[in-house]
């Protein structure tokens, strides 16, 4: 008698079991839910990981997208389409629209990611949200680190990382009172690498700016922005084409692209496997303005 082959799970499969059942665990707790989305891989794999979740049904609940204005022109096609696809409801919370309002004034360097907070918080207040899927995982950044899979958000938004509940034998407490909410990261136990690895695996779509491609950019502060619209060559600054992409997708105004000829997914998996530096700290301008920078804009009320 043949004896049974030991039933295996690989890493990649029981983290995707994991973020299925947290999102299935939202649904079950919670009556507003919304996925942020803003085109970059991790919201894209999230988008993915809730197809399965809740197949043959559609996705039941809306994205989000907090547009500051400042977008690659790449993503915003890429958001449009895969809406379209999928039948969702998008929610697009201007921050150019707040601005135009007077909820929030421009900063004198013409940046936006510090002021999508109170435009982000007043969505979630108008259209009452009480959980917000997010993309972030552990690895990023250090406030990250902090997180629980499931972060309490009191009435102001804010986030306390002293105040948050525990997760023993992976039990989520998702009670809330009016106005408080939930940031969910199913996400947060991925690494850059298994993003890649499961993009990958389930032959995910990216924006094409994922991968290696000739850009027009300056080098500043030792990294490479894109000549556009919000990014003008200073007095002494050489414009150069050089062959790029793009780690993590933020504002075109303030995130770099790395030296790269990956213009494959193989070829990215290779590179991301190599790297010791993560995507946020390579690539992020305004996580240099200090230690605490993440920190400080989550306690704002940041996702």
């Amino acid at each position: 008698m043949s004896q049974a082959k030991p039933y295996r799970v690989s890493h990649l499969d029981a983290l995707e079991a994991e973020s299925i059942f947290v999102m299935r665990e939202v649904m079950a707790e919670f009556e507003r839910p919304v996925l942020l989305f803003s085109g970059g891989k991790d919201s894209i794999v999230m988008l993915r990981l809730a197809e399965k979740a809740f197949a043959p049904a559609r996705i039941p609940f809306p994205v989000m997208h907090v547009d500051t204005g400042h977008n690659f022109p790449e993503v915003l096609e890429y958001r449009d389409a895969r809406v379209t696809e999928l039948g969702l409801n998008l929610v697009v919370a201007s921050v150019q629209e707040a601005i135009d309002s007077g909820l929030v004034r421009e900063l004198p360097d013409g940046t936006r990611n510090r002021i999508q907070t109170p435009v982000l918080l007043a969505a979630v207040e108008k259209y009452r949200f009480d959980a917000l899927f997010g993309g972030a995982r552990r690895d990023e950044e250090k406030a990250r680190a902090k997180e629980r899979m499931f972060s309490f958000r009191d009435e102001f938004g804010q986030w306390d990382p002293k105040n948050q509940r525990p997760e023993l034998w992976s039990l989520y407490n998702g009670r809330h009172h009016p106005g408080e909410s939930i940031r969910v990261f199913p996400l947060s136990n991925w690494t850059e690498l298994d993003v890649w690895h499961y993009i990958a695996k389930e032959d995910i779509a990216l924006p094409s700016i994922y991968y290696a491609h000739d850009r027009e950019v300056v080098e500043r502060d030792g990294m490479f922005y894109a000549v556009n619209e919000f990014i003008v060559p200073r007095d002494g600054e050489t414009v150069e084409t050089r062959r790029v992409r793009y780690r993590t997708v933020g504002d075109a105004s303030q995130t770099a692209a790395v030296l790269s000829d990956a213009d494959t997914v193989e070829k990215v998996i290779d590179e991301v496997a190599a790297t010791r530096i993560t995507e946020r700290g390579a690539t992020r301008g305004d996580d240099k303005v200090s230690e605490a920078a993440m920190e400080d804009r989550k306690r704002e009320g940041y996702f």
